[in-house]
């Protein structure tokens, strides 16, 4: 039997109409620019299915983008932030996708950097205000927020993982859930390791040091 907290009876609180259409909507923004953690010039937002359906209504494109701009579902400032991405010279733009998705809250989002780099992340919102990434780079994940959380990108190589679980362990950082997802034998891969301690910058230093480590990025829990 599944168990239950206070947020799956009441749900979350938020600023708009619907928990998932909103508060999902917004932690799914609000996670895709921590798992980037880097400035942002450009942004599109594609719908899927309910999504597609009832966004403006429910103030789905309001939701994505302002989580996308750091705001969470509870921020009175959330209702202004069309406002707050064209005072910050954002430039963004949603798209309808009649395509068929495997979840009906689904979201596609497609960043590029001021380094000119372009970020593809897609979401979707499961429900009482929670959601899961699926999808980052064209790598299939999953991903919660729900734990301080490190994204490796590395060369799909052996030994890799040992040498990060050791330095995670060197300093007592113990993992919580652990996945690994790769796009193809021997090329890119993307680790998923949430963790129940805090991670201090130090420890990023080292699994940056590790030979094959491309890219290291600390998403801290959404919610405590």
């Amino acid at each position: 039997m599944k168990d239950y907290n206070i947020f799956d009876i009441i749900g979350p609180v938020m600023i708009g109409p619907s928990s998932s259409h909103t508060a999902g909507a917004c932690r799914i923004g609000y996670t895709a620019q921590n798992i980037i953690k880097l400035p942002v010039s450009e942004v599109t937002f594609t719908l899927y299915g309910s999504f597609a359906k009832t966004y403006k209504g429910h103030g789905t494109d309001i939701a994505l983008l302002g989580g996308f701009m750091g705001l969470r579902p509870d921020d009175e400032r959330l209702v202004d932030a069309f406002k707050i991405a064209d005072t910050r010279g954002l430039i963004y733009q949603f798209i309808t996708s009649d395509e068929d998705t495997a979840h009906p809250n689904t979201v596609k989002i497609t960043a590029k950097t001021n380094r000119l780099e372009t970020w593809e992340i897609v979401g979707i919102s499961i429900g009482g205000g929670k959601m899961i990434i699926c999808s980052i780079n064209g790598i299939d994940v999953q991903y919660t927020g729900d734990y301080n959380t490190l994204v490796t990108h590395h060369k799909d190589s052996s030994g890799m993982l040992s040498k990060i679980t050791t330095t995670l362990s060197e300093h007592r950082i113990n993992i919580a859930f652990m996945k690994l997802y790769r796009e193809e034998k021997g090329k890119k891969a993307i680790g998923i390791i949430e963790t129940d301690e805090t991670i201090e910058p130090i420890v990023l230093q080292e699994l940056l040091s590790i030979d094959g480590m491309l890219y290291v990025n600390l998403i801290e829990k959404i919610y405590d």
